[in-house]
């Protein structure tokens, strides 16, 4: 697990190694890692004061060491507190001396600390308690690395890292487990489980068809063709409310794939040619051959149209299995699937643009492309509001629909034009936020802390907050969480409904082989033989932490083709029997792409061969 992976106490507490303050038996241990110098541990520390006098018998303190990194003094204040707990078991004395003194010490403050407590000096006799000590302060430091306390103060509640304020009343309300507070740390671990979004999709889709074939599923069908829109007098914009998901919801969806393309183009994996050239070859014979397998499949005419249907993978069930195998995948391997599927996500979108668009009207063309102008001009004038964006975004998403082109395309045009800007200095803000907020106290004297910031103070404090991530990293992080827990479990509620029955089949049987072997059989064999291909050719590098057997399961995972599969269906087949069909032919190859997938994955790599490590 990594650093910010982890959000669990790691080795849990043990009462005979951590220093606690309380009843061994209270129900709410309070974990804190601190440092000596650091100067928000030393406010935080009449907090933990005044929760222990809140709390009393309820509450066990416990502090473990993670002195400020490359700082002398810390380190030494570290080991002066254990020293007095091996030589004397005056710890938390020690503790509050150096919390009283600190956070800037001067010269023989150290000394004077250990003379007033009367700890022995450090010679011979004493070494071996002094290499207790030292072993205690390292033991904390990689403490909090393993549970992922990259800062000072970082609190856990009764294992858990507590991620909120730290003001005496947030504390409290989490340690006390307020409904709010835990349905929040419930959302938090939930996200933070990398299946979980796969695991909502699945719990759609199974749900979707289990309403399709119960005897609700003529009145959920009616429901999904429903008209909605608005109307004024004769005038409307009315579209069935499956048509609100596919051609609306579904443009968050398309922000964010935009955003993460732009990311990954910039700064990400696909940044530089050297580390875009496997990916990026992977996935174009990803998408080529199953094309070229279903071509060969289906005879011409109408269902030639459906040729893009197996050239797309479905993110976020290939993400879910490959973070369920765990260690069994590399992290390399991992990478590269994650930039193959952008890359695939990126051409997806270009094919829905080009080849899956309506009778096209020149006149909202035309006003597509002004609106698209005036937003790459506001990103031009370094306008970073969101809220010009977001009403221009809806007025290009009502022209493209208009247009006869794909109206989830004005989410990709808004991830593009979104802003960015150069890194911010982190150092000045923070001085800049340091001195509003002194100004502030000294101003007030000591009333700010009851009644909160003046009106002028939060506006600097918001515009410094701002300042900190760029516009378009904002707008993904804010929005990303929408796009997996909303709008791709409704998406997959309203479309992915299939009733069973042999009629499905019948007729359809060229349609489902073409698309089972294109994304069974046409992915995998698509990436592995465009990444040789490459590689051979001297145009990429494969890692040697993957062998070409495990290229092969990244491979065959890459063949769920779920969301934007069933995405393509209904624009390929709008007719109910046809689009029936191509969804059950989607279900039925990705689940036999996870199983084949997951197998190629199961067994754990042996040593890397010398060929591979050559290449």
């Amino acid at each position: 697990m990594t650093e910010t992976q982890a959000n669990r106490l790691e080795p849990p507490m043990d009462v005979q190694r951590d220093h606690a303050l309380g009843d061994a038996r209270a129900d709410i241990t309070l974990v804190e890692f601190g440092s000596y110098t650091c100067p928000y541990c030393h406010a935080a520390h009449a907090v933990m004061a005044d929760l222990r006098d809140r709390f009393g018998d309820r509450l066990r303190y416990v502090f473990r060491h993670r002195p400020t990194t490359n700082d002398p003094d810390a380190l030494r204040a570290a080991e002066l507190a254990e020293y007095a707990h091996e030589t004397g078991g005056r710890f938390w004395e020690a503790h509050d001396a150096l919390m009283t003194r600190g956070p800037n010490f001067t010269a023989g403050d150290f000394e004077q600390i250990a003379a007033e407590l009367g700890l022995p000096p450090r010679n011979a006799a004493s070494a071996a308690a002094l290499r207790r000590a030292e072993l205690t302060v390292q033991q904390g430091i990689e403490s909090a690395r393993r549970s992922g306390a990259l800062f000072t103060p970082t609190f856990f509640i009764n294992s858990r890292r507590y991620e909120g304020p730290w003001d005496q009343s947030s504390l409290a309300e989490a340690m006390l487990g307020s409904l709010g507070h835990r349905v929040h740390s419930a959302a938090l671990d939930f996200a933070r489980w990398a299946p979980s979004t796969g695991l909502m999709l699945l719990l759609m889709m199974i749900l979707a068809v289990g309403l399709a074939n119960s005897p609700f599923g003529p009145a959920v069908e009616a429901l999904w063709n429903m008209p909605v829109g608005l109307r004024a007098g004769d005038g409307g914009f009315t579209l069935r409310l499956r048509e609100w998901i596919n051609d609306g919801l579904l443009t968050v969806f398309f922000l964010v794939v935009g955003l993460e393309i732009k990311r990954e183009f910039t700064i990400g994996r696909l940044s530089t040619p050297r580390a875009a050239a496997l990916p990026v070859a992977a996935s174009i014979g990803g998408m080529l051959v199953p094309a070229l397998v279903y071509l060969f499949v289906v005879p011409p005419g109408p269902l030639a149209h459906g040729w893009a249907i197996p050239t797309t993978t479905d993110t976020a069930f290939a993400i879910a299995l490959i973070a369920l195998l765990g260690a069994r995948v590399p992290v390399e391997l991992r990478v590269f699937l994650t930039a193959a599927v952008i890359v695939d996500d990126l051409a997806a979108i270009a094919i829905v643009a080009v080849f899956y668009s309506g009778a096209l009207d020149p006149d909202y063309i035309v006003a597509s492309v002004a609106v698209t102008g005036l937003l790459a001009a506001l990103n031009r004038w370094g306008v970073y509001r969101p809220l010009p964006y977001g009403l221009l975004g809806i007025a290009l998403w009502v022209c493209l629909h208009n247009a006869g082109l794909h109206a989830t395309l004005a989410g990709v045009i808004l991830a593009v034009v979104t802003p960015t800007r150069p890194p911010a200095n982190l150092r000045a803000l923070l001085a800049q936020a340091e001195s509003v907020l002194g100004a502030e106290i000294r101003h007030a004297a000591g009333t700010v802390l009851r009644h909160g910031p003046s009106e002028p103070t939060l506006r600097a404090l918001d515009a410094i907050h701002g300042r900190i991530e760029s516009p378009a990293d904002k707008l993904l992080r804010s929005v990303e969480p929408w796009a997996s827990y909303f709008v791709l479990p409704v998406f997959a509620l309203a479309n992915a409904g299939l009733a069973w029955s042999a009629s499905v089949v019948a007729g359809h049987e060229r349609l489902m082989l073409a698309v089972i072997l294109g994304l069974v059989l046409g992915k995998p064999v698509g990436i592995v033989l465009a990444a040789a291909a490459a590689v051979r050719l001297r145009v990429a590098i494969k890692p040697a932490a993957y062998s070409w057997r495990q290229m092969c399961g990244a491979g065959a995972l890459a063949g769920i083709g779920f969301t934007m599969s069933l995405f393509i269906a209904a624009q390929s087949f709008p007719d109910a029997a046809g689009f029936a069909a191509a969804k059950l032919a989607v279900f039925i190859a990705s689940l036999v792409a996870a199983a084949l997938g997951s197998a190629l994955l199961w067994p754990r790599a042996a040593a890397v061969s010398e060929a591979a490590r050559s290449q």
